[in-house]
């Protein structure tokens, strides 16, 4: 998702459909002429309208051509952002020549497809050369002004979209950067604390440590991964968790096949199991059961962990901070909101709310797009 500051050129395909739409443009400006010659001057309305379409036609092909050579052969900042438009005298200049000249090949085609002889800017007296040019020119300043400020203005808002999808990652890559630090001290002062009452299970923890973070540093610099990965993740830190907790801890897992390959955010889910365990099932003697599923509800992937913990009388969702939770407004679910937000704006949400059944605990829901894997990359996975 690594964006330029500046908007490159369009590519080939799209500058085509622009000149296209442009075309399209002049061609209903022409017609739109030609009624209103027709309705003044009371003309032969087909010969009208041949005549205009073919001086329009032939004006807007030679300044739009000659604007893209011109800019071409200009250095870059003597042209406008990656849309072929020359600057100052060089478009006043384009425009002139390729009025005048796109009239009197425009005029002469249309002589030729109606056998008349109409007198163009080179073979009319110099009054009804001054009047043509006049025809001629203003259409041909309107239109290229309109072409050219629409084009200009998309690039600027192009500009901009891209600057703030920038602005996005950077935001995204400060909150994952902040994120894995504090999931390592959270664990370090647990395995502290441990080392004072079991050094045998403090070793253990170590070892589970060593290999979680080993499994992990890789999947935690990429952008995206399949579901399945983050829960071998999840079933590895609570592993590394049951160490320190004993019986206290137990899991399940329940993972739909076809949700397996869904892409989702590394480390997404490991605040809110972290947030469970903290929150949830350390403060409860006997502890408890901390619960992960992921189904796939239309477009959406839907991810539930659940904990029979302490549990909570309110809910807190995305968006709307809602009454506060034990951990609600914590740094981990701070992240997971935050991250959320920045990867799929609204089309993302994430509620914490209380189980409503007699085990008690809290309910945390994730809902965001079901992005399937790449093609490319379940090959390369497969072989």
């Amino acid at each position: 998702m690594s964006l330029a500051a500046v908007s490159p050129a369009p590519a080939p395909p799209d500058r085509w459909r622009r000149f296209l739409l442009r075309g399209l443009r002049v061609e209903f400006a022409a017609l739109v002429i030609a009624i209103c010659l027709w309705a003044t001057f009371r003309q032969d309305f087909g010969i009208t309208v041949v005549y205009s379409i073919c001086i329009s036609t032939m004006c807007w092909l030679l300044i739009d051509i000659g604007r893209s050579v011109v800019a071409a052969w200009l250095p870059s900042n003597e042209a406008s952002g990656g849309n072929n438009w020359p600057r100052g005298i060089w478009i006043v200049a384009i425009v002139v020549v390729g009025a005048v000249l796109g009239y009197a090949a425009g005029n002469e085609i249309a002589n030729r497809l109606t056998g008349l002889q109409l007198p163009g800017p080179f073979n009319a007296g110099p009054r009804q050369t001054l009047s043509l040019l006049v025809m001629a020119l203003v259409p041909a300043i309107v239109v290229t002004y309109f072409f050219r400020s629409r084009e200009l203005i998309a690039t600027q808002r192009q500009a901009v979209e891209r600057a703030e999808r920038q602005a996005a990652e950077q935001q995204l890559k400060l909150l994952e950067s902040q994120l894995e630090p504090h999931m390592l001290f959270n664990t370090l002062a647990n395995l502290r604390a441990l080392i004072a009452v079991d050094p045998v299970r403090a070793q253990a923890m170590l070892d589970r440590l060593i290999g979680f973070l080993r499994a992990s540093l890789a999947g935690s610099r990429v952008g995206a991964q399949t579901l399945a990965i983050e829960f071998d993740r999840l079933r590895d830190y609570l592993a590394l968790m049951q160490v320190r907790m004993g019986p206290r801890l137990a899991t399940r897992f329940d993972l739909a096949a076809d949700t397996a390959a869904a892409q989702v955010p590394p480390l997404l889910l490991q605040p809110i199991v972290e947030n469970s365990i903290k929150h949830g099932l350390e403060p409860k003697r006997e502890g408890g059961r901390i619960e992960v599923g992921a189904a796939r509800e239309g477009k959406a992937l839907v991810i539930r962990i659940r904990d029979t913990g302490v549990g909570a009388g309110a809910g807190l969702s995305l968006g709307a901070p809602g009454p506060s939770l034990p951990g609600g407004g914590g740094f981990g679910l701070g992240h997971v909101r935050e991250r959320l937000a920045t990867l799929y704006g609204g089309a993302a949400s994430f509620d914490l709310v209380p189980a409503d059944d007699p085990e008690g605990g809290m309910l945390a829901i994730v809902r965001l797009p079901f992005i399937p894997e790449p093609v490319a990359s379940s090959a390369a996975s497969a072989t």
